[in-house]
């Protein structure tokens, strides 16, 4: 079995309102659709979502990476030689979600090829995962009344909260939540380095007050003692995620002693990347939290396969739930319920693409 084919195929789904953050706002899901043939007709598909403020990744340079570069790389290998595609894309700089695409794509090819789940063969610790629900930067009280209508009707009890843009916003909008989810609920907050190190170190009596159980990037990546301090100062543990990539960068910053938590992201390091930081976390006794890149429901399948696969990625929340933002999709996500997640346990990683669905929404033909 050989790989025969790599397409990139642009899409755009417009979100059921907008998703504010530090750094911006996004009103549609601008992703790009990875498929993967074998000279054997198996079909593997992945999901990459175009990211230009945190990676630099538009879906032109998505496309034109897997066009120009990974494609000719990968054609003719077989899927199962994961370290050889692996190898052959080493001088690849960046271009993060292009690349994890494909590797998830190659990977849904090889549980179909095996009749195995990708569950199965990452690790197959569990059946289902809590699921994370995300709440985007709105007016406090907003944010509090969507926080009790996704724990009424999913069952959701862990929050994370989107910060970074204002401190006076932002403390709002942690006792907000806090006072309408009560004491049971678990919050931690997200300011994708959007606070200053005085910022971060301000607030750290109201996030004590509110029960905060992680600060996510309080400050810029490029800042080293600034997050040196922050961390150290921080009696609730920092967990990296824009600042860990790939695999360098996370020994980097749990050794440099600038966090204490890494966000394992597979649409950022596909399978075979985030084992292996999985691996190195475990190793180094760091906690992981399996996040999300924002993705439709490729991704959320993906994440889900992952997360549920190995202990440590098992025992936090994960990200699952983003997919609830778009209007529509390519594919389905499984239901939550009772506030968790289940594998499909169906060969690869579970993904039937719409195909009249992709015709209506993607953006490379006329």
């Amino acid at each position: 079995m050989k790989i025969a084919a790599v397409e990139a195929i642009p899409f755009s789904i417009p979100l059921r309102r907008p998703s504010a953050f530090a750094h911006g706002t996004l009103s549609r899901a601008d992703h790009v659709l990875v498929r993967v043939t074998t000279d054997d007709g198996i079909v593997g598909h992945a999901e990459a979502p175009a990211r230009p403020f945190t990676y630099g990744e538009s879906q032109e340079s998505i496309v034109k990476a897997i066009d120009s570069w990974i494609a000719p790389a990968v054609l003719g290998t077989d899927p199962f030689a994961r370290e050889r595609v692996r190898d052959s894309l080493r001088w690849l700089r960046y271009n993060h979600t292009a690349r994890s695409a494909v590797d998830l794509a190659i990977w849904d090819v090889l549980g179909k090829a095996l009749g195995k789940s990708c569950h199965q063969l990452l690790g197959a610790f569990t059946e289902s995962v809590p699921v994370v629900h995300i709440i985007f930067a709105e007016v406090p009280e907003a944010m509090g009344e969507e926080a009790l209508r996704m724990r009424d009707r999913h069952g959701i009890g862990i929050f994370k909260i989107k910060t970074g843009k204002d401190p006076v916003v932002d403390t709002k909008a942690m006792r907000t939540v806090r006072s309408a989810l009560g004491d049971g609920a678990e919050i931690y907050v997200d300011a994708n380095k959007g606070w200053t190190p005085d910022e971060a170190i301000r607030l750290l009596p109201v996030m004590q007050e509110t029960g905060i159980t992680m600060i996510e990037e309080p400050t810029p990546a490029f800042h080293p003692l600034a997050r040196r301090w922050v961390a150290g100062t921080s009696p609730i543990p920092v967990l990296a995620d824009e600042s860990v990539t790939r695999l360098g960068e996370v020994a980097r910053e749990v050794l440099d002693g600038h966090a204490q938590l890494v966000s394992i992201k597979v649409a950022r390091t596909g399978f075979t990347e985030s084992a292996r930081i999985a691996g190195l976390c475990e190793g180094l006794g760091t906690g992981v939290v399996v996040g999300s890149q924002m993705d439709g429901a490729l991704g959320a399948l993906s994440a889900l396969a992952f997360a549920a696969a190995y202990p440590g990625t098992s025992k936090r929340g994960a990200e699952l739930g983003y997919h609830l933002e778009l209007a529509d999709d390519i594919a389905a996500a499984p239901a939550i319920e009772h506030g968790r997640m289940t594998v499909p346990g169906v060969p690869g990683i579970g993904i039937e693409i719409d195909e009249p669905k992709l015709q209506h929404y993607r953006c490379d033909q006329d």
